[in-house]
């Protein structure tokens, strides 16, 4: 965990012994899965420690420290960033949302090997469960990696988000005119006024940057559309 220990003194963060453990199996998890399946495209254990585990903590910029937080990851793959964030913050709860079974099978395989507290996976699409009152307007944090344009990306994760809470988009650093598209989301949807935060690591040779929404409003009850509405018709 070399590298990624090194990535992590930019933001501030030191590794335990026990979390560097937790790191090696998930990282050693993820090459045995995919040689199965195809749950990410980057295979190598350089590329897993950089693309994934630190830019998923990379978060962090934006939240602070997690601990007795609550944390939606919406669309999560195979655990980004939502996992790395566990990892660091063992006292965040923890929700995962992945609409893919075998990629939820896989996070299941890692919430039991690395016997994470307070994590639960969820096999459903975020346009259906953010009408559950079980989780509609529940958390303090709900965060998507790169899922879809920013417009689309605030109807999954605002309706999750309770008042005060915030909705919190990994993107590219070129972010500027998905942020103007989204301003009507952003309304109609009870966010507050964005914040950019770029992000630019000496180990990473491409910017990201981070985009917080506040939730200033409650979630008029109509928001999320059904499945599948929100990716064609923006709002």
């Amino acid at each position: 965990m070399d590298l990624l220990r090194s990535g992590l003194q930019t933001l501030g963060i030191t590794l335990s012994a026990e979390q560097a453990e937790h790191f090696q199996s998930y990282l050693d998890l993820l090459m045995e899965w995919n040689q199965r399946f195809n749950l990410t495209a980057i295979r190598t254990p350089q590329g897993i420690q950089m693309r994934h585990f630190l830019d998923s903590l990379t978060c962090v910029l934006v939240t602070g420290d997690l601990q007795e937080q609550s944390l939606i990851d919406i669309g999560s793959g195979a655990g980004f960033p939502g996992i790395p964030l566990k990892i660091i913050y063992p006292g965040l709860t923890l929700t995962i949302v992945e609409s893919v079974g075998k990629k939820a099978t896989f996070l299941l395989e890692v919430v039991d090997r690395l016997s994470l507290a307070d994590v639960h996976v969820i096999t459903a699409r975020a346009e259906d469960l953010g009408h559950d009152p079980d989780h509609r307007e529940r958390y303090d944090w709900a965060v998507a990696r790169a899922v879809a344009p920013l417009p689309v990306l605030l109807e999954y994760l605002l309706p999750f988000c309770r008042l005060g809470g915030t909705a919190l988009a990994q993107k590219g650093l070129q972010v500027d005119r998905e942020l103007n598209q989204a301003a009507n989301a952003i309304e109609l949807l009870g966010g507050g006024p964005p914040l950019l935060t770029p992000v630019n690591l000496p180990q990473q040779e491409e910017g990201a940057a981070l985009v917080s929404v506040p939730k200033i409003r409650v979630t008029p009850l109509e928001y999320p559309r059904r499945v599948g509405l929100p990716s064609k018709r923006p709002l």
